[in-house]
């Protein structure tokens, strides 16, 4: 036995399980208010803190020294302060580096671990209708931040002519639509289009009426149950896809029926979580995250359905050619990407 590299993997096995205990400690902090208490980056005492947030004011002692033990808070003379860049990502919600509010998804994984345990012994399968559901909301807060930050400024206006088309009027179709965020927030900025969420999942369905109603684009913005290869129309100039394609069962057979729903000169836009085509190249933190998460949510989804293809949230640019050249795309490319994304782009 190498010492050594015992005690260095012991160290790493030690810095996650307080990463873990960290991250519950973030999700009650956000629930609480806690950081938008300190969103102004002036040092506070837990006993002000605890008085502005009606919290006890011991156990906000704790918590707040277990963010400065962890590096995600200052501390001095007794008061703790929230710096700016941490705020960007743990108070302020319009932010698009923001990832508090996200976290849901990974309290899900604990309540859904039983599930998970079955899957693995069984088929595989773990449908998405069937976590926690913390997963809905935490997926929509993780996901939206990004889409805010990137949608309208940097991803559509790397599509080849599709601005053009959505400033004077398009008909888009959100596939995998969920609660709505990325709905919502073209039908904002483009309010000469028409655009309609599909998602199998019908309490997401509701969720995103209600959506688009409080963001003022109910009239263009509308959604309906639906699957991926069933959903209606055939004159589509945008076709979108948010994070949610390796999920499905058959996303050849998606891509095909939106082959056949798109207009001739329409475009696809395929947005999944970054990876490289290989296990070796993914040895990253984004790779390791996603691998992750995939295990508990992506592929035993994908397995949960018809097909069960089963690509994971790591399967690459490569591996998403193919299963749109399968489907009778002429033109994929890589249109742009963020450290979380590939943003890819089909046409016929």
């Amino acid at each position: 036995m190498d010492e050594a590299r015992l005690n260095e993997f012991m160290g790493k096995l030690v810095n996650d399980m307080g990463g873990a205990a960290m991250l519950a400690n973030v999700i009650v902090g956000e629930e609480l208010g806690l950081y938008r208490a300190m969103a102004d980056s002036q040092p506070i005492s837990p006993e002000t803190l605890a008085e502005k947030t009606t919290c006890n004011p011991r156990l906000v002692r704790e918590w707040l020294s277990a963010h400065a033990a962890s590096g995600y808070m200052e501390h001095h003379d007794g008061k703790f302060r929230l710096p700016e860049e941490q705020a960007l990502a743990l108070a302020k919600e319009d932010s698009p580096v923001y990832v508090a509010g996200g976290l849901g998804v990974v309290a899900s994984f604990f309540h859904d671990k039983d599930k998970l345990v079955k899957a693995m012994r069984g088929n595989g399968a773990l449908s998405w209708g069937d976590h926690h559901p913390c997963m809905f909301t935490g997926t929509e807060r993780f996901f939206r931040p990004g889409y805010k930050g990137h949608l309208i400024a940097e991803w559509l206006p790397a599509l080849d002519g599709v601005v053009a088309k959505l400033e004077a009027g398009a008909k888009v179709a959100d596939i995998g639509c969920g609660h709505g965020a990325s709905t919502v927030i073209m039908a904002q900025a483009y309010p000469n289009s028409r655009f309609v969420g599909f998602d199998y999942h019908a309490p997401s369905i509701t969720v995103a009426t209600q959506r688009a109603e409080e963001g003022g684009v109910s009239s263009r913005a509308r959604f309906f149950q639906g699957t991926a290869k069933s959903y209606p129309g055939d004159d589509y100039d945008l076709i979108c896809y948010f994070d949610c394609l390796h999920d499905m069962g058959d996303p050849v057979g998606a891509a095909k029926h939106a082959f056949e729903s798109l207009k001739d000169d329409g475009t696809v836009l395929l947005v999944e979580p970054f990876a490289n085509d290989t296990l070796d190249e993914n040895i990253t933190p984004v790779g390791r995250l996603f691998y992750a998460a995939s295990t508990f949510i992506c592929t035993p989804n994908s397995l949960s359905q018809e097909v069960g293809l089963g690509l994971g949230a790591q399967a690459g640019e490569s591996r998403l050619r193919k299963v749109f050249t399968e489907a009778g795309f002429k033109h994929f490319r890589r249109a742009t990407q963020t450290p979380f994304n590939l943003i890819l782009e089909a046409r016929k």
